[in-house]
């Protein structure tokens, strides 16, 4: 007489092990972008900015990152998002204001960095305006960066020419 084997256990085992190593195959495929978490990443103020994002800019489409408020968009990268960073005071670099956003314009070569300005914390964009419209990217992530409350706004020329003048 031969031992019986259970049945009930090997076809879900089986099942199992197929459907790991499905998975294992799809995120083999897709790692996830090596992006440096900014110092202040685990403010809770992070959050709801981080849930609000599109999931995709443009044609690049929103990927997996390593490391807490941070995003990427295209393969290769196109877009870098970190929340957190270091809020910026005055400056001479370009300000826009789009969709009700504040945004501080360092033009690098040939990485551009753009900010928020008066949002605590602060939310620091990488692109190259070569591969992707800085319009476009900003108008796709100034709303969920209007869910970090603002407590300042640019200035220009023309608003410091107004102020009053003590005598």
């Amino acid at each position: 007489m031969q031992p019986q084997r259970p049945t009930g256990i090997l076809h879900p085992l089986r099942f199992l092990a197929a459907a790991t190593g499905a998975v294992l195959a799809l995120t083999a495929c897709s790692p996830a972008v090596d992006v440096t978490a900014a110092q202040d990443a685990t403010n809770p103020a992070c959050a709801p900015m981080m849930l609000a994002l599109p999931d995709s800019i443009g044609e690049a489409r929103l990927r997996k990152t390593n490391s807490q408020a941070t995003a990427a968009w295209g393969d290769p990268s196109l877009v870098i998002l970190r929340c957190g960073v270091s809020v910026p005071g005055p400056t001479t670099n370009r300000c826009v204001t789009v969709n009700g956003v504040d945004w501080v314009i360092r033009e690098g070569d040939p990485v551009w960095t753009l900010t928020t300005y008066g949002r605590e914390p602060a939310t620091e964009i990488l692109m190259d305006p070569d591969k992707i419209s800085s319009a476009t990217v900003l108008a796709d992530l100034s709303a969920p960066a209007s869910k970090i409350p603002a407590t300042r706004a640019c200035v220009g020329q023309e608003d410091l020419r107004n102020l009053p003048t003590s005598r």
